[in-house]
């Protein structure tokens, strides 16, 4: 039973580094690959010519279209921080190293890490959206994966001073969409700033309820598309994801209320707001005592025959030995170590018996009186409502302010995230047919390619040759658990019915750390027979655990024993 502990403790510390030697093979067998697919399509800039619109494949003197900035980062208002910020990282117009779908075809790619990014492009003349759709399409592909940034765009209002070097998070825009992923958060933004009539006053309008974002490495195609009829529709991989109308799906809403609450109008001190109050005829009965417990003795009880009154719950092991290099000078006075009696478990109990408790019947806790209805109340009070000097009425709102650039202004923990292929213009036709072209056609390929690369169970099961455990007990542990956890992710029964002794370690271990959390979590302490009967229960689980661990360690006795002095070592000098 002890080498089945021993082998469970190894494999708890393996597991963080098994799963990391699994991811790292998963990255290198992504970037190494790119030549298992056949017959990948090979990249042909297209022919379209959108009427108005922007469409960008990063072909050719890209750079004399897209400008860098090197402006300084505007601190935001909510922030407390003295320190200024600046877009210093770069960018790239590369083929993508992970999962490329198509030869040839290149996309503009964040190249550092933790860093401020911001680069613009002008349209050739401003997109308008009055009485048109508005259609944003491009794609976005997180070679790197995304744990903490943005892969969004800001497509910019038209404006004379709009000078590219100076684009930054200040510059004005009137719509944002596109993915965020930072922690808990995951969506995929469209924000749009609306123009108070009355004021001048720009306000940002959030999408109530936003998509999620994809993590997968493929590329992933995000359209946007505005109806004048001021509908929308978000679409990501040709997949209607998200649909609503700029008057209601958006927060602050983009028309005020025609009335609001008169704060000039306060709840007189006479108002009674209460529904429902204590019976002020009631009272206590005269048997009712508060002071009786929850609990009493069961005086019916009694000690059963068997209990071994002089038995102690813990003895020390008697399959404990002395280690062959204990110094008892070094080391101190060497103590088996305690496990539970065996004799405690073969009888109702041991040690001194205490009567158990019982539900006490005439327990009644404190007495309240009973709630009635209030006859005074009158109601929840309310301001009265007057007209809002500030209401206003727009029926267009898709109706966009001209559009003059697009931006991409970035902060991201992750590098390599590659945008492409991005369309913005009034023609869902010239939208899809782009898609048609380019996407539909990549994803084929990069998905083949993905599948390729998968673990196929055959080939990860036994990566490597045996380690024996008696030279590197760790390292035996260490590749039983990451040959496991590989299996698992490609067939899960399968990897437990080839492992069993791996799978019946883990499955304990887990299992008993349930049951320490649930133990600790009980509002009250369990009986004696309740501790009996769980210890029955998990004796028998280990046994079975220790039955199928035993083959793969029993070859670990002297590295088993070399733990046993390691843990007596750290109890005696505690002890001390």
């Amino acid at each position: 039973m002890r080498y089945a502990f021993v082998a469970s403790a190894l494999l708890c510390a393996s597991v963080a580094f098994a799963d990391d030697a699994s991811s790292a093979s998963s990255s290198e067998s992504s970037t190494s690959s790119s030549s298992t697919v056949a017959n990948k399509p090979t990249f042909t800039p297209t022919k379209l010519k959108p009427s108005g619109g922007f469409l960008e494949q990063f072909t050719d003197n890209w750079d004399t279209r897209w400008k860098p900035s090197h402006a300084k980062k505007e601190k935001d208002k909510d922030s407390t921080s003295e320190e200024e910020w600046a877009y210093v990282g770069k960018w790239a117009v590369e083929e993508p190293h992970v999962l490329g779908g198509m030869v040839g075809d290149k996309g503009l790619v964040v190249k550092d890490k933790a860093a401020h990014h911001a680069i613009s492009a002008k349209f050739e003349k401003p997109i308008s959206a009055k009485g048109k759709p508005l259609v944003v399409q491009y794609e976005v592909k997180l070679q790197d994966g995304l744990e903490c940034g943005g892969a969004y765009m800001k497509l910019l209002q038209d404006n004379k001073k709009l000078h590219r070097e100076e684009f930054s998070n200040a510059s004005p825009y009137i719509i944002m969409f596109g993915p965020d992923k930072c922690g808990a958060t995951n969506k995929v933004h469209f924000i749009f700033r609306h123009k108070n009539p009355k004021t001048g006053e720009y306000e940002e309008k959030h999408l109530d309820n936003p998509p999620l974002s994809r993590s997968t490495k493929l590329s992933a195609l995000y359209q946007l598309v505005v109806h004048p009829n001021n509908t929308f529709i978000i679409n990501i991989d040709g997949e209607q994801v998200s649909t609503g109308s700029l008057l209601e799906n958006f927060t602050p809403a983009v028309n005020p209320p025609k009335e609001i609450d008169d704060e000039a109008d306060k709840k007189p001190e006479t108002w009674v707001d209460e529904s429902r109050i204590a019976d002020p005829e009631a009272k206590k009965p005269e048997d009712w005592d508060e002071d009786a417990p929850f609990e009493i003795p069961d005086t019916d009880a009694k000690k059963p025959e068997d209990w071994l009154d002089d038995e102690p719950s813990m003895v020390p092991d008697p399959e404990a030995e002395k280690p062959e290099d204990w110094d008892d000078e070094e080391d101190g006075d060497w103590v088996a170590p305690q496990v539970p009696n065996p004799k405690c478990s073969e009888s109702s109990g041991c040690g001194k018996w205490e009567v158990p408790m019982k539900k006490n019947e005439a327990y009644k806790g404190k007495w309240t009186a009973p709630l009635i209805d209030n006859p005074k109340y009158k109601g929840e009070w309310a301001p009265r409502k007057i007209a809002n000097p500030k209401y206003f009425e727009d029926k267009t709102p898709a109706n966009f302010e001209p559009l003059g650039a697009i931006g991409f202004e970035l902060w991201t923990m992750q590098n390599d995230i590659m945008f492409d292929n991005i369309y913005i213009g009034n023609s869902v036709e010239d939208a899809e047919a782009l898609k048609k072209e380019t996407w539909d056609l990549k994803i084929e390929a990069e998905k083949a390619e993905e599948k390729l690369n998968e673990p196929k169970f055959e080939d990860i099961k036994d990566p490597s040759a045996p380690i024996d455990f008696k030279k590197d007990p760790v390292g035996f542990v260490k590749q039983k658990a990451e040959a496991f956890i590989t299996a698992a992710k490609a067939d899960p029964i399968k990897a437990a019915q080839e492992m069993p002794e791996v799978a019946g370690v883990l499955g304990v271990t887990a299992l008993t750390i349930l049951a320490l959390i649930l133990t600790a979590l009980s509002p009250s302490a369990p009986s004696k027979e309740q501790i009996k009967a769980k210890a029955n229960k998990a004796k028998d689980a280990a046994e079975k655990a220790k039955d199928k661990a035993a083959e793969a360690i029993s070859s670990g006795v002297d590295q088993a024993k070399d733990a046993t002095k390691r843990s007596t070592r750290s109890s005696t000098a505690g002890a001390q």
